[in-house]
Protein backbone atom coordinates (compact mmCIF):
# COMPACT_ATOMS: atom_id res chain seq x y z
CA UNK A 1 0.00 0.00 0.00
CA UNK A 2 2.82 2.36 0.71
CA UNK A 3 4.45 1.52 -2.55
CA UNK A 4 1.13 2.94 -4.06
CA UNK A 5 1.74 6.65 -2.29
CA UNK A 6 3.85 9.21 -4.50
CA UNK A 7 4.08 11.71 -1.84
CA UNK A 8 6.23 9.96 0.41
CA UNK A 9 7.67 10.85 3.93
CA UNK A 10 11.28 10.03 5.04
CA UNK A 11 12.32 10.46 8.13
CA UNK A 12 16.28 11.77 7.74
CA UNK A 13 18.24 12.95 11.33
CA UNK A 14 15.04 13.23 13.09
CA UNK A 15 13.35 15.74 10.19
CA UNK A 16 10.64 14.77 7.89
CA UNK A 17 11.46 15.15 4.21
CA UNK A 18 8.83 15.66 1.51
CA UNK A 19 9.85 13.48 -1.89
CA UNK A 20 8.39 14.97 -4.32
CA UNK A 21 8.44 14.02 -8.22
CA UNK A 22 10.13 16.69 -10.60
CA UNK A 23 7.90 19.28 -11.65
CA UNK A 24 9.56 20.32 -14.72
CA UNK A 25 7.38 18.75 -17.13
CA UNK A 26 4.33 20.68 -15.45
CA UNK A 27 5.93 23.76 -15.39
CA UNK A 28 7.22 23.28 -19.11
CA UNK A 29 3.77 22.16 -20.52
CA UNK A 30 2.10 25.26 -18.75
CA UNK A 31 5.06 27.22 -21.47
CA UNK A 32 4.14 24.99 -24.37
CA UNK A 33 0.60 25.80 -24.04
CA UNK A 34 0.57 29.44 -23.23
CA UNK A 35 3.44 30.01 -25.87
CA UNK A 36 1.57 28.18 -28.52
CA UNK A 37 -1.60 30.34 -28.15
CA UNK A 38 -0.09 33.55 -27.63
CA UNK A 39 1.94 33.05 -31.09
CA UNK A 40 -1.13 32.30 -32.67
CA UNK A 41 -2.50 35.59 -31.70
CA UNK A 42 1.09 37.44 -33.34
CA UNK A 43 0.83 35.57 -36.19
CA UNK A 44 -2.45 36.77 -37.48
CA UNK A 45 -3.46 33.13 -37.36
CA UNK A 46 -6.11 34.16 -34.57
CA UNK A 47 -7.32 37.86 -33.16
CA UNK A 48 -7.49 39.86 -30.16
CA UNK A 49 -5.98 38.33 -26.77
CA UNK A 50 -9.43 37.28 -24.47
CA UNK A 51 -9.20 33.97 -25.99
CA UNK A 52 -5.30 34.22 -24.56
CA UNK A 53 -6.28 34.91 -21.42
CA UNK A 54 -7.61 31.53 -19.82
CA UNK A 55 -4.77 29.94 -21.03
CA UNK A 56 -2.15 32.86 -19.66
CA UNK A 57 -3.69 32.58 -16.17
CA UNK A 58 -4.03 28.82 -15.88
CA UNK A 59 -1.54 27.12 -18.07
CA UNK A 60 1.50 29.94 -18.25
CA UNK A 61 1.07 31.66 -14.53
CA UNK A 62 -0.73 28.84 -12.41
CA UNK A 63 1.03 25.70 -13.95
CA UNK A 64 4.54 27.01 -14.10
CA UNK A 65 4.17 28.98 -10.38
CA UNK A 66 3.24 25.25 -9.43
CA UNK A 67 6.31 24.17 -10.62
CA UNK A 68 8.62 26.75 -9.46
CA UNK A 69 7.11 26.40 -5.35
CA UNK A 70 7.85 22.79 -6.12
CA UNK A 71 11.38 23.08 -7.44
CA UNK A 72 11.77 24.71 -4.28
CA UNK A 73 10.85 21.41 -2.46
CA UNK A 74 14.24 19.84 -5.19
CA UNK A 75 16.49 22.80 -3.63
CA UNK A 76 16.66 23.67 -7.07
CA UNK A 77 16.92 27.38 -7.16
CA UNK A 78 17.84 27.74 -10.54
CA UNK A 79 14.17 26.45 -11.52
CA UNK A 80 12.16 27.51 -8.92
CA UNK A 81 13.55 31.36 -10.17
CA UNK A 82 12.54 30.28 -13.77
CA UNK A 83 9.21 29.18 -13.29
CA UNK A 84 7.84 31.52 -10.53
CA UNK A 85 9.32 34.29 -12.11
CA UNK A 86 7.40 33.68 -15.41
CA UNK A 87 4.26 32.48 -13.88
CA UNK A 88 4.08 36.00 -12.17
CA UNK A 89 4.98 37.32 -15.76
CA UNK A 90 1.95 35.44 -17.01
CA UNK A 91 -0.41 36.51 -14.03
CA UNK A 92 0.69 40.42 -14.76
CA UNK A 93 0.34 39.95 -18.56
CA UNK A 94 -3.45 38.89 -17.85
CA UNK A 95 -3.76 41.51 -16.30
CA UNK A 96 -2.69 43.93 -18.08
CA UNK A 97 -4.98 42.68 -21.08
CA UNK A 98 -8.02 42.34 -18.84
CA UNK A 99 -7.24 46.24 -17.91
CA UNK A 100 -6.96 47.04 -21.69
CA UNK A 101 -10.43 45.16 -22.30
CA UNK A 102 -12.35 47.60 -19.58
CA UNK A 103 -12.35 44.48 -17.05
CA UNK A 104 -11.49 46.77 -14.43
CA UNK A 105 -13.51 49.77 -15.45
CA UNK A 106 -13.04 52.12 -18.59
CA UNK A 107 -11.36 54.41 -16.42
CA UNK A 108 -8.50 51.80 -15.77
CA UNK A 109 -8.73 51.47 -19.65
CA UNK A 110 -8.61 54.68 -20.74
CA UNK A 111 -5.35 55.20 -18.07
CA UNK A 112 -3.16 51.97 -19.11
CA UNK A 113 -0.30 53.23 -20.80
CA UNK A 114 1.27 50.75 -22.82
CA UNK A 115 5.27 51.66 -21.99
CA UNK A 116 4.65 50.30 -19.13
CA UNK A 117 4.62 47.03 -20.24
CA UNK A 118 7.40 47.57 -22.69
CA UNK A 119 9.73 48.83 -19.42
CA UNK A 120 8.12 45.23 -18.07
CA UNK A 121 9.34 43.24 -21.33
CA UNK A 122 13.36 45.39 -21.00
CA UNK A 123 12.89 43.94 -17.28
CA UNK A 124 12.93 40.66 -18.28
CA UNK A 125 14.79 40.26 -21.12
CA UNK A 126 17.26 41.56 -18.76
CA UNK A 127 16.30 38.60 -16.24
CA UNK A 128 16.05 36.09 -19.31
CA UNK A 129 19.49 36.73 -19.77
CA UNK A 130 20.54 36.09 -16.32
CA UNK A 131 18.75 32.34 -16.66
CA UNK A 132 20.13 31.76 -20.20
CA UNK A 133 23.79 31.83 -18.69
CA UNK A 134 22.29 29.70 -15.96
CA UNK A 135 20.97 27.20 -18.65
CA UNK A 136 24.14 26.50 -19.53
CA UNK A 137 24.61 24.33 -16.84
CA UNK A 138 21.57 22.42 -17.56
CA UNK A 139 21.04 20.90 -20.60
CA UNK A 140 21.17 22.00 -24.52
CA UNK A 141 17.28 22.00 -24.72
CA UNK A 142 16.91 24.25 -21.85
CA UNK A 143 19.40 26.49 -23.47
CA UNK A 144 17.95 26.50 -26.38
CA UNK A 145 14.47 27.37 -24.76
CA UNK A 146 16.13 30.42 -22.76
CA UNK A 147 18.26 32.02 -26.15
CA UNK A 148 13.94 32.00 -28.23
CA UNK A 149 12.76 33.69 -24.74
CA UNK A 150 15.61 36.19 -25.09
CA UNK A 151 14.65 37.14 -28.93
CA UNK A 152 10.52 37.29 -27.40
CA UNK A 153 11.51 39.96 -25.31
CA UNK A 154 14.05 41.46 -26.94
CA UNK A 155 11.37 41.33 -29.84
CA UNK A 156 8.27 42.83 -27.33
CA UNK A 157 10.51 45.41 -25.62
CA UNK A 158 11.96 46.75 -29.05
CA UNK A 159 8.12 46.66 -30.53
CA UNK A 160 6.65 48.26 -28.09
CA UNK A 161 9.05 50.81 -26.76
CA UNK A 162 10.00 51.90 -30.19
CA UNK A 163 6.05 52.12 -31.15
CA UNK A 164 6.17 49.68 -34.16
CA UNK A 165 3.36 47.24 -33.17
CA UNK A 166 3.94 45.58 -36.61
CA UNK A 167 7.22 44.62 -38.79
CA UNK A 168 10.57 43.44 -38.02
CA UNK A 169 10.77 43.24 -34.03
CA UNK A 170 7.12 41.82 -33.77
CA UNK A 171 7.64 38.87 -36.61
CA UNK A 172 10.73 38.20 -34.60
CA UNK A 173 8.83 38.12 -31.31
CA UNK A 174 5.95 36.34 -32.59
CA UNK A 175 8.28 33.39 -34.74
CA UNK A 176 10.40 33.09 -31.29
CA UNK A 177 7.32 32.48 -29.11
CA UNK A 178 6.19 29.81 -31.36
CA UNK A 179 10.12 28.10 -31.14
CA UNK A 180 9.45 28.77 -27.61
CA UNK A 181 6.38 26.38 -27.59
CA UNK A 182 8.23 23.61 -30.13
CA UNK A 183 10.86 23.58 -28.00
CA UNK A 184 8.92 23.43 -24.53
CA UNK A 185 6.66 20.50 -25.94
CA UNK A 186 10.11 18.38 -26.58
CA UNK A 187 11.17 19.75 -23.02
CA UNK A 188 8.14 17.77 -21.51
CA UNK A 189 8.46 14.58 -23.89
CA UNK A 190 11.89 14.17 -22.52
CA UNK A 191 10.81 15.38 -18.93
CA UNK A 192 7.82 12.55 -19.18
CA UNK A 193 9.46 9.92 -20.76
CA UNK A 194 12.88 9.51 -19.74
CA UNK A 195 11.71 9.55 -15.98
CA UNK A 196 8.74 7.07 -16.84
CA UNK A 197 11.15 4.72 -18.75
CA UNK A 198 13.87 5.21 -16.77
CA UNK A 199 16.70 6.01 -19.07
CA UNK A 200 17.48 8.35 -22.25
CA UNK A 201 13.97 8.11 -24.41
CA UNK A 202 13.84 12.15 -25.97
CA UNK A 203 18.05 13.30 -25.85
CA UNK A 204 18.35 16.86 -24.20
CA UNK A 205 22.26 16.95 -24.58
CA UNK A 206 24.76 17.55 -21.97
CA UNK A 207 25.93 20.70 -19.99
CA UNK A 208 28.52 23.20 -21.97
CA UNK A 209 29.69 25.96 -21.16
CA UNK A 210 33.08 27.45 -18.86
CA UNK A 211 31.03 26.43 -15.56
CA UNK A 212 31.28 22.64 -16.55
Amino acid sequence: MAKEVELKKVEVSGHVQELVGNPSAIGLLGLAMVTLVASSQKLGWTTGTAGVIPWAIFLGALAQFLAGVLDFKHNNTFGATAFCGYGCFWFAVAMSWMTQLGVFGAKAAETFNGLQLGYAFLGYLIFTIIMTLGSMGTNKVLFIIFFLIDLLFLGLSMSVLTGQPHGFWHNLAAWSELGISIMSFYGVAANVLNTHYKKVVVPVGKPFGPWI
